[in-house]
């Protein structure tokens, strides 16, 4: 869609939504891969050789849409296992275009991987002194001391008046390594002598080698600073000294920086097969949308895309998901705090409407995923959510840590792990949390990486108008036990789509209405369509439906880590068969047949009319560790179309990999060819037909309401 045209629609919606006095920040953590690059790193491993320069040269074009900011080297994830953090490279940037950094640099922005030449770097005493004296002449009181190993040029600072005592034996944190060099602590990451305030800057010449650091230039550690206006003035202190030594370059490192309202701060970290942004907050979809571009652009301008085009045409999202966070202005301005009611109805809501949890979600979804539902548990677990959320009704005004803890211990996997959770309220108001805990968002972690910023604007829009209409009013007032039916209903878009259609509905009567525009957009994110054609009158689709993957090995060990072993070698598929002109009466003759079987079709009603539908299930490889070791794989599905009143049927076969089971030449070129290949997949043949009298029930262990399971079939 043209651009002037969808930015219009989203400034609409965000209209509509101010107008109900609701403030709703969201924020998004899009991740992009090398979609034709077939190493560890871009498939599966977090770490590699390449990631490290492809996040500074996504910096770079980041920085250059987006100038005035300044690049912080911090700390990113670990995971047991892993020896040391991982890194994250972060973007401080004041909002409203306000310039903040007017010092050197980055070494990364400036020097090519190649380059081996050393920046001019001054005097590193003479940036020492000069910062030292820089601090003592603003609001600071500070003194300069080295030590023998590490970043040895130290200054020690406080801003409460008082001087810095420099006693190495009584503080032995003085000397501490870089936090770069440590693992972080269960507690999480803390620095003891700022919660006394003293603060520690700890500088060096970067001694490294390897294409990955500048040799030469200057490293600051910065200490946790104790809010924004404190950082902004060390910041300039720092700049104003490295002018003075003549500095070209410097790299910041340390602590994670102070965020409020008045900064976007941005960070790129590596995660399994991807590199991740971790996106500013924006206040309205708008704003949201202008930060999509950003990335977006950036990714595709070094090369980095965010969907995979597999050899057969598949077309699947980056790999690395695509969550999205809401919250407010500020932690105690959050709308989860600002109408303390709103979240329990936000559980309930997603409970009643699966198309939240599923139409927009990764290959691997259900109780062993990334994001189960709060209903994919045990049922105990569920019968104590639906009375955690009573309680919460019977409270007037909830205090923000009721509420976290009232629904915390159901908003986990069956593990109990807070951060596998569909709704993720881990940093909500969780007081075991330092320095993250209590910011009052909520992350909605089912969702797949959108492939384009439209498509990501589309569901920011869509969350925070569900999110403003239950602000108001309450739509769904006890938790739906969906039963067998969640995974067997559930698993075929058809349905999907209708209950998407059902929430529509709701913002609709909510005076929330989504423009056309942005209801096609969310209709056709998933590429789930795999073929169709007619056959006298009578038309048949074939979709890629979704399937519940169980994890195996040995479970417990891998609990720990970033990623767990699944079985995934069983698929699903949907057929839907229907009139061009939607007669119930042509349609009742219609029948399905599979391997001589009578395949069961359910009879429905769409805007259109009627049409009959179902799954089909079937395993499609072998894995070397998985379920079920005595079922063979299907490489092909084929299907009869046949009306009792005709001599002939059609044949429709639906072939897992190339017809003529040839090797593709490669990855597809683009999406058109990727589409040509997925068509080239779904083939058809009119063949003579006479095999009512002949044709089998399949057994009931096979049949369910809404699937017939391949592999029970004898």
């Amino acid at each position: 869609m043209d651009r002037i045209a969808f930015d219009q629609i989203i400034k609409a919606q965000d209209e509509l939504i101010s107008d109900l006095g609701v403030d709703v920040w969201v924020g998004m953590e899009p991740t992009f891969t090398r979609r034709l690059a077939e190493t560890p790193e871009w498939l599966s491993e977090a770490l590699g050789s390449e990631k490290l320069q492809y996040a500074y040269a996504l910096l770079k074009e980041l920085c250059k849409r987006q100038p005035g900011g300044i690049v912080l080297h911090t700390l990113g994830r670990q995971y047991a296992g892993e020896e040391l953090p991982r890194w994250s490279i972060g973007y401080y940037l004041a909002r409203n275009s306000q310039i903040i950094w007017e010092g050197p640099p980055d070494p990364r922005l400036v020097l090519q991987p190649e380059d081996t030449a050393p920046a001019r770097t001054g005097n590193i005493e003479t940036f020492w002194q000069a910062l030292n004296d820089e601090l003592n002449q603003s609001l600071w009181q500070s003194a300069c001391f080295k030590v023998e190993q590490g970043l040895r040029y130290r200054l020690l600072l406080r801003c409460d008046g008082t001087k810095p005592v420099v006693e190495i034996h009584n503080k032995p944190s003085l000397t501490r390594s870089s936090v770069h060099e440590s693992k972080i602590p269960r507690q999480g990451l803390t620095d003891d002598l700022a919660i006394n305030g003293d603060l520690l800057l700890c500088l060096d010449l970067d001694q490294a080698d390897g294409a990955d650091h500048c040799n030469g230039s200057v490293v600051l550690e910065l200490p946790e600073m104790p809010g924004v206006a404190s950082f902004m003035q060390l910041l300039r202190c720092i700049a104003q000294a490295a002018k003075l030594a003549s500095l070209e370059t410097l790299e910041l490192q340390g602590f994670p920086p102070p965020v409020d309202a008045s900064v976007a701060w941005t960070t790129i970290t590596p995660d399994p097969a991807v590199i991740e942004i971790n996106q500013a907050p924006a206040d309205n979809a708008a704003n949201f949308f202008a930060q999509c571009e950003l990335s977006y652009s950036a990714a595709q301008a070094v090369g980095l895309h965010p969907y995979r085009l597999h050899y057969n045409g598949v077309v699947s999202d980056s790999g690395g998901g695509g969550q999205f966070t809401l919250g407010g202005l500020e932690p105690l301005k959050s709308p989860f705090f600002r109408y303390p009611h709103l979240l329990p109805r936000l559980v309930r809501y997603f409970n009643a409407h699966p198309a939240l949890s599923y139409w927009f979600a990764p290959p691997y979804i259900g109780s062993s995923s990334q994001s189960p539902r709060a209903d994919e548990k045990v049922r105990e677990s569920f019968q104590e959510l639906s009375l955690a959320l009573e309680q919460l009704e019977n409270i007037e005004q909830p205090e923000p840590e009721i509420i976290w803890r009232s629904l915390s211990p159901f908003l986990v996997d069956p593990s109990g792990n807070p951060h596998r959770s569909e709704l993720n309220i881990e940093k909500l108001w969780n007081p075991y949390l330092p320095g993250r805990g209590c910011l009052g968002l909520v992350e909605f972690r089912a969702f797949r990486m959108a492939r384009s910023s439209q498509c990501a604007t589309a569901i920011a829009v869509l969350l925070r108008s569900i999110v403003a209409m239950l602000s108001r009013e309450d739509k769904i007032t006890q938790l739906v036990d969906h039963g067998a039916g969640l995974h067997d209903k559930y698993a075929l878009p058809f349905y999907i789509r209708a209950d998407l259609e059902c929430v529509f509905n709701d913002l609709h009567h909510a005076g929330l209405t989504l423009h056309d525009a942005l209801k096609t957009i969310l209709l056709q994110e998933p590429v789930r369509f795999i073929g169709k054609t007619v056959f006298h009158g009578c038309y048949i689709e074939l979709q890629q439906a979704l399937e519940f993957w169980p994890l195996v090995g040995d479970v417990a060990s891998q609990e720990g880590g970033g990623s767990r072993l699944v079985d995934a070698s069983t698929t699903r598929l949907q057929v839907t068969i229907a009139m061009e002109n939607y007669d119930p009466t042509q349609l009742d003759g219609w029948e399905l047949w599979l391997d001589g079987y009578h395949v069961p079709l359910r009879l429905e009603q769409e805007q259109q009319g009627e049409v009959k539908v179902t799954g089909l299930r079937y395993r499609n490889f072998v894995p070397s560790i998985g379920l079920h070791p005595a079922i063979a794989p299907r490489n092909t599905i084929t299907l009869v179309l046949a009306h009792r009143g005709l001599k002939e049927a059609l044949e429709i076969t639906y072939h897992e990999w190339h017809p003529q089971g040839l090797p593709y030449p490669g990855l597809p070129e683009d999406m058109e060819d990727a589409s040509r290949r997925r068509s080239q997949r779904f083939t058809t043949a009119v063949i003579p037909f006479q095999g009512f009298e002949q044709a089998k029930n399949p057994p009931d262990a096979a049949v369910t309401d809404y699937c017939l399971d391949l592999r029970r079939l004898p």
